[in-house]
């Protein structure tokens, strides 16, 4: 009995001195974060970048997928009169069912290729959506929330586009995707078979389109940010509004799907998809194996994962990310399917295996959400000494050579790392994330 009591103050004493030590390590951590002058580049950097609405250099129009990503930085170099018209032309240009579009271009603009769409509430613009992502309508919906989050103005919500308020157009956004892109089976969201988070289908041809070759799929990263959005949604939406579902509980059942149908709990990963009318793949292909980063990131964004388990997916990014010579987590996938398996984008080649800080920044925001702010430190400093290296924002990077690759001035890379400092000196500062 005398040993069991002598025990007690030993094992306070192991837990006050662990305390004490974590709490000096933080201040230290701290420290280092607000004295990092690549941090005070960056952000300057990217607040004169974010003085347009664009993607970046090789794209004339507004995508929304990316406009979500820097609406925080835009809100810095514009009025928010500027921002908030930009958002609602997602809205004047919305399709009858409810869909959003991709992107919005000046019709003088607008190249060869796509489909365009016009509407009589959004003169002098034209617009297109790529039919094999689902995510445009969470993407548009996540950005209203950052609007509000910033400015405290939620008039955005009650203005009124043709004969319909924002928070109705809200609504038929989500409602889109429960009927046009939702599987009754699984409970959860679908689309095009596409790499992670990418825009681009496996089979050979226009991509960007859903065709007779489609295959259709499910897949973590578009139930993430549809849970995100319906999230989002609920948090803005006024008390007095009247909602058309039981939002909360659809997202709850996202949530349970989630888990039981692409967790896969002996890997500790996710799987890659989970196929509607079979695959593109020859059945040697062994697709479980791949690791995906951008739609892991968001999963943890959405709350799908617990502390234990968001440690061990950072883990094995870290671990996916050191078997190449350039790449941090933001590689888009490890290993890239074979050209053989994805005609359409070959291994290591923008979304098969390019490093994107866009998707790879956006884990300083999940680990601080998990109080990890030693890993999300020491994850985004990388992809931080890569932009000063290379003197600006570019859309991906080659693993195997490092050199920067797609669009120059990409405004996704440069809003990524604009938030994610601003977490990392609010965590540093003592402020509340």
């Amino acid at each position: 009995m005398k040993k069991r009591i002598l025990l007690i103050p030993a094992i306070l004493f192991c837990l006050c001195f662990s305390a004490n030590a974590q709490v000096k390590h933080n201040q230290q951590l701290a420290k280092t974060i607000v004295e990092n002058k690549d941090f005070d580049t960056i952000t300057v950097r990217a607040k004169k970048l974010l003085n347009g609405f664009s993607a970046g250099t090789s794209y004339n129009e507004v995508w929304i997928r990316d406009f979500n990503t820097f609406i925080k930085g835009s809100l810095v170099a514009h009025p928010k009169e500027e921002v908030k018209k930009m958002l609602l032309m997602f809205f004047q240009i919305q399709g009858t069912d409810g869909n959003i579009v991709d992107g919005v271009v000046d019709s003088a603009k607008a190249g060869v290729g796509y489909q365009y769409r016009y509407s009589k509430l959004l003169p002098g613009w034209a617009a297109h959506k790529n039919t094999v992502e689902t995510d445009q309508e969470s993407s548009l919906i996540q950005a209203i929330k950052k609007y509000i989050d910033v400015t405290g103005d939620k008039t955005i919500l009650t203005e009124k586009i043709g004969d319909r308020i924002v928070l109705q157009r809200i609504e038929d956004a989500m409602n889109y995707i429960m009927k046009d892109r939702w599987s009754a089976k699984y409970g959860l969201v679908t689309g095009a078979t596409t790499i992670d988070w990418g825009d681009v289908q496996a089979e050979s041809g226009w991509g960007v389109a859903i065709n007779q070759k489609t295959k259709w799929a499910i897949d973590i990263y578009d139930n993430a940010m549809f849970v995100i959005a319906i999230n989002n949604f609920l948090s803005f939406k006024p008390a007095s509004y009247k909602t058309q579902r039981n939002w909360g509980m659809v997202a709850q059942n996202i949530k349970a799907n989630v888990r039981k149908h692409l967790w896969m709990a002996k890997q500790q990963k996710y799987k890659p998809h989970i196929y509607l009318n079979g695959s593109p793949f020859s059945k040697s292909f062994n697709e479980d194996e791949i690791i995906y980063s951008g739609g892991s990131i968001c999963a943890i964004l959405a709350g799908f994962n617990t502390r234990a388990e968001v440690q061990e997916i950072n883990r094995q990014l870290i671990a996916m990310a050191a078997k190449e010579k350039y790449a941090t987590i933001g590689m888009t996938v490890y290993p890239p399917y074979p050209k053989e398996e994805y005609p359409n984008d070959h291994p290591y080649v923008y979304q098969n295996g390019g490093d994107w800080t866009w998707f790879g920044g956006r884990m300083t925001e999940a680990l601080l959400k998990y109080n990890m702010p030693q890993e999300a430190y020491e994850n985004i400093v990388p992809m931080v000494n890569r932009a000063i290296a290379n003197k600006g924002f570019f859309e991906w990077y080659d693993v195997q050579t490092g050199a920067p690759k797609g669009s120059g001035d990409f405004r996704g890379e440069a809003g990524v790392l604009f938030d994610a400092i601003t977490l990392l000196n609010k965590w540093a500062k003592g402020g509340k994330l």
